[in-house]
């Protein structure tokens, strides 16, 4: 039997890691992901987990460790922040590119400078091409299941490819929630031992990651194709949880009140929920207004927020980073996803919640009050930094 339990966001996530039974772990702490790794080194060192645990003296060192034991065919996790996941890049690259099924915890935190400890997508947004698949999620209980998701999704021999989880620090990590805690009998089902299609081993040696620069095209174009073919596994897996666990959280994404929304907001990650608020309050007052949620980052999602899109008259994405003299990342997606459509509606780009700076009710009713100024005079402006402190700009 499933039980229910108010926790932490950070010990729901190592509750489904520990459900996943990782025989390798490897970590270095930083704020705001610590209280995971705190926690998956408890269970192993109560024997609540069998997994060998890697405490590193780097995060470099981690993400070397998990792509190592990776290798061997080893079912293998690691979890990081800001400039931790930055740290992790060189690897992520090499983990992506030998196509190796780790799956990682990113948790959302600014990266320097300024120094700060508080969520936004700027760490995970800089690692969206590394070929890592990237999911993000709303709650806690999202979360959860979305990681007992992620192995089996990386772990796909048509897949094989690192699988983050992008949950922003603080806001889920360190707040209380209900949680579903599913039967680890069930969770052995959903997600049975990993069977490595090819594995460093003495007996049968082999190369990972050698020198080849004339198949580097046919490399990238494998693991592009893996990724395509992502959209349909996620999809499939989590109509899959479903089936077993009676849960389901979407695939790529969650059209909400979208069927005849005139303004649709976009936007991925914890703000999702304050968004849904306030588009029931204005529901009830009339107004046409949804949101679609974006759940798998990458691989993008094009044909699918399409057709979600397409009858709206204005598109507002809120990112929650930038791509310094471009814009918003995911609104720069979003328009992608669009320029070659008949008639697409307008996209409005929102910069908000940067740096953790609150992004509540009032906030997503100013984005659709210049939504709808943009609809009468059929003009957006390139970028909308969202409450901006003048005084700090003198």
């Amino acid at each position: 039997m499933s039980r229910t339990a108010v926790m932490e966001g950070s010990f729901a996530v190592a509750e489904a890691v520990k459900a996943c039974r990782p025989e390798v772990i490897a970590a270095y702490p930083i704020s705001p992901q610590t209280h995971i790794i705190e926690e998956l080194s408890k269970y192993v060192a109560d024997n609540e987990l069998s997994s060998k645990y890697v405490r590193a003296d780097s995060e470099f060192s981690a993400a070397s460790i998990v792509y190592g034991s990776s290798g061997t065919g080893a079912r293998s996790y690691t979890a990081s922040s800001s400039q931790g996941l930055l740290l992790m890049t060189e690897v992520l690259y090499a983990m992506a590119g030998t196509r190796l099924p780790v799956v990682l915890t990113g948790v959302n935190r600014t990266v320097s400078a300024p120094i700060t400890i508080q969520p936004d997508h700027q760490d995970t947004m800089a690692l969206r091409d590394t070929g890592v698949i990237q999911i993000y999620v709303e709650n806690i209980q999202e979360a959860y299941a979305t990681h007992i998701q992620a192995f089996k999704l990386a772990e796909d021999h048509d897949i094989l490819l690192p699988v983050m989880v992008c949950m922003d620090g603080w806001i889920l990590t360190h707040t209380f929630e209900p949680v579903k805690i599913e039967e680890q009998e069930l969770v052995d089902k959903f997600l049975p031992p990993f069977v490595p299609k090819y594995r460093l081993d003495p007996k049968n040696p082999l190369t990972y990651g050698s020198y080849g620069d004339d198949e580097v095209p046919e490399f990238r174009y494998m693991m592009h194709f893996a990724m395509e073919k992502a959209k349909t596994k996620i999809q499939l897996i989590a109509e899959e949880y479903k089936e077993i666990f009676g849960d389901y959280f979407g695939g790529l994404t969650e059209a909400y009140k979208c069927e005849d929304a005139e303004i649709i907001l976009v936007a991925m990650g914890s703000v999702i929920g304050t968004i849904k608020e306030t588009i029931d309050q204005l529901r009830s007052e009339g107004k046409k207004v949804g949101v679609l949620k974006v759940r798998t980052y990458r691989p993008f999602p094009a044909e699918e927020i399409f057709e979600i899109v397409k009858n709206a008259k204005i598109v507002a994405v809120i990112d929650k980073s930038i791509s310094v003299g471009q814009g918003g990342q995911l609104a720069t997606d979003i328009k992608a996803a669009l320029i070659n459509k008949k008639t697409p509606p307008l996209v409005y780009s929102c910069i908000a919640g940067m740096g953790g700076r609150e992004v509540n009710i009032n906030t997503v009713k100013y984005i659709i009050n210049k939504s709808e100024n943009s609809l009468i005079t059929n003009q957006v402006p390139d970028i909308d930094y969202i409450e901006i402190k003048r005084q700090y700009l003198e």
